[in-house]
């Protein structure tokens, strides 16, 4: 069943975020709005002094503001990072959606399965011999969850997720639908007539706590080891991570995004949309890669932020861009002077 719908006052909000009130810490909060459209009952946010004197016309029952805002409300609640409290809020009021213990009678589950009495198992989902379901997680429609499977505390499986054989999540792990985990990595050693033949892919995969996974990415199994996603790692949707890739904590990755096999990337990089990793490739701590970028096999990114085909500091990144953009009027310069170069060779 849907959270229910609760109401907190505003002292309780700005305790749980750190914040202090100014105001009537009373107030009573239901909802979580934006600062265009809050109500009576809502709660919004600012961090941006422009935006001030949308504040000033809010009908919100109380604001997020830094410390020091000018911003005339009847409520206010003051702390450092104001978007930040607001999706500490936002969790507060508007918990995930959550099913009351059980098992569906369509789902199928092994007979050497254990599946906490407190977890809920959904329609046609299907669990696996020898695997194991921890307290308090939930296993939507339609996923499948193969044999030796391990799925730690209050996780989430979306509908239609795949988990293969032999995987491990740790707790409160997030899959949206249709992520797969634990699909065989892509690797063949050709013979003398160049037939590819698969190279062994009977790895595993490892996705510690606090992990959340878009919709539609794949981790591949390692082919002999494992592939890691470390803990408190949040990927977008449509991600392909290839076999032994080994991510840190606290790593960010945008969607559309391809990492290659035995790539690492340390943590608390943070990786754009769109970008291609070539195979043993690594992303050092404090990396920013820019969306689209290319980085080649075997290529380190050192700290700092980097853009481009092939990735570049942003720097050169830029400055090329601006060499390139003058391209035309060079172009235009060049047949200039061929045209002088021609007259004067006539004259001469």
């Amino acid at each position: 069943m849907n959270k229910q719908e609760i109401e907190v006052p505003v002292a309780l909000l700005a305790s749980h975020v750190g914040g202090r009130v100014i105001g009537d810490g009373n107030t009573l909060i239901r909802r979580i709005a934006s600062i265009e459209n809050a109500g009576p009952g809502e709660i919004a946010f600012i961090d941006d002094s422009k935006l001030f004197e949308n504040g000033r016309e809010s009908r919100a029952s109380c604001l997020i503001v830094p410390p020091g805002a000018k911003v005339d409300a009847a409520c206010l609640v003051e702390v450092e990072r104001p978007k930040l409290a607001f999706a500490l809020i936002a969790d507060l009021l508007h918990g995930p959606k959550r099913m009351e213990p059980g098992i569906h009678p369509t789902a199928i589950v092994a007979g050497t399965a254990s599946v906490d009495p407190s977890a809920f198992v959904g329609a046609w989902v299907e669990i696996g011999e020898r695997t194991f379901i921890g307290e308090g997680s939930q296993i939507l429609a339609g996923a499948v969850i193969g044999e030796g499977v391990s799925v730690g505390r209050d996780c989430v499986i979306h509908p239609n997720v795949v988990l293969y054989d032999d995987v491990a999540l740790g707790d409160r792990v997030i899959l949206h639908a249709n992520v797969v985990v634990g699909a065989d990595g892509f690797g063949y050693v050709p013979d003398e007539s160049n037939v590819r033949h698969k190279f062994p892919q009977i790895g595993t995969v490892v996705i510690e706590d606090d992990v959340e996974i878009g919709a539609s990415s794949c981790v591949d199994r390692g082919a002999l080891g494992e592939t890691r996603i470390g803990r408190a790692t949040k990927i977008d949707n449509l991600v392909q991570i290839a076999h032994n890739v080994q991510i840190g904590e606290r790593v960010v990755i945008a969607a559309q995004t391809g990492i290659s096999g035995s790539s690492i990337i340390e943590s608390d990089a943070i990786i754009g949309g769109q970008v291609g990793m070539g195979d043993h490739a690594r992303v050092e701590s404090g990396a920013i890669i820019g969306s689209k970028a290319g980085i080649l096999p075997g290529k380190i990114v050192r700290a700092g932020v980097w853009w481009g085909i092939p990735v570049q500091p942003l720097e050169d990144y830029k400055r090329l861009n601006a060499h390139l953009s003058r391209v035309p009027r060079m172009r235009e310069e060049i047949k200039e002077l061929r045209e002088e170069i021609k007259q004067l060779k006539e004259k001469l």
